[in-house]
């Protein structure tokens, strides 16, 4: 028997891997010099190639693999769009976000007679493992691939080569070109790079779920580029923000079981009510944006 804080502990862990993937690939892309602003529909994307994969091959890893392809793919294109085809980066974005919200809905009616859900996958489920909610949540083979992820952006931006050049990229662009670094290549790399481990949140999405389901993303993509801004571009605090979002998530599904008519529909705003808030008291106290997000494209 699982005491309710223990069940909302692993739901907030649970819900936080969505949130906490999507926010390293807005690092990873903004820190580079390219506004990112498609998280929302890099989540879709890779939850529907993931399902999709897994459906076609029974391969639950090979949805892994195409969720995050999918979602490098994506990047990759948001990326040469922005830096050699000059298109403004807040309108690839939208138009990436769009795209997905229309074309899984369209993929799902053609490949499963469905515009709402796929069918059910079994994901990475475990089974035969002894102990409670939490430790199933914490051994989850996704909970931590996305640990290790996090892990590692906290260690490689500021200690590598990549992670160096990855800043100086959107801190001084024209000091690294000067210092012989290809900018524009090094961004493509970047947001790919970022999309990539965003895509495996929204493999994480489906797999929780069982499915795909149609617009199932619901905005965490925009609260994961919320706490990218709110952490200042650093790794380490965009997924302690993900984190408190996704506890506030785990809070108002568990203060809903409880509730009914217009105060369960109150709750539901819990989350973004939090993200609005905070987004107004930073404005309040002002934060160092990369130099590269001040414009779109190199002059």
């Amino acid at each position: 028997m699982n005491a309710p804080a223990v069940v909302l502990l692993a739901q907030a862990v649970r819900m936080a891997v969505p949130y906490a993937c999507a926010g390293l690939g807005g690092v990873w892309s903004e820190r580079s010099g390219v506004p990112n602003i498609a998280l929302e529909g890099v989540l879709l994307w890779g939850g529907f190639a993931a399902v999709a994969a897994h459906l076609a091959t029974g391969s639950a890893w090979a949805g892994v693999a195409a969720g995050m392809g999918t979602g490098a793919a994506i990047g990759c294109a948001h990326a040469l769009l922005v830096e050699h085809g000059r298109v403004h980066a807040i309108v690839s974005g939208l138009a990436i976000n769009l795209v997905a919200v229309g074309g899984t809905r369209f993929l799902l009616r053609a490949l499963y007679d469905s515009s709402s859900n796929s069918p059910a996958v079994a994901g990475l489920r475990q089974t035969g493992l002894e102990g409670g909610l939490l430790v199933r949540t914490l051994v989850d083979p996704l909970a931590i691939v996305a640990a290790g992820l996090v892990a590692w952006s906290v260690w490689a931006m500021p200690r590598t080569r990549f992670g160096l050049r990855v800043r100086a990229a959107g801190d001084g662009p024209h000091a690294a070109i000067s210092a012989g670094i290809d900018v524009s290549s090094l961004r493509v790399a970047a947001v790919a790079l970022g999309c990539a481990i965003c895509g495996l949140g929204g493999v994480a999405l489906a797999y929780d779920q069982h499915c795909f389901q149609s617009n199932m993303s619901a905005g965490r993509g925009f609260i994961a580029l919320a706490a990218v801004i709110l952490a200042g571009w650093r790794p380490g605090r965009t997924v302690a923000a993900c984190a408190l979002f996704a506890a506030l998530d785990a809070l108002q599904i568990t203060l809903q079981s409880g509730s009914n008519g217009r105060l369960s529909e109150a709750i539901q705003l819990l989350p973004y009510a939090a993200t609005l808030a905070a987004l107004g008291a930073l404005s309040r106290r002002g934060t160092k944006v990369p130099a590269g997000l001040t414009r779109l494209s190199m002059d």
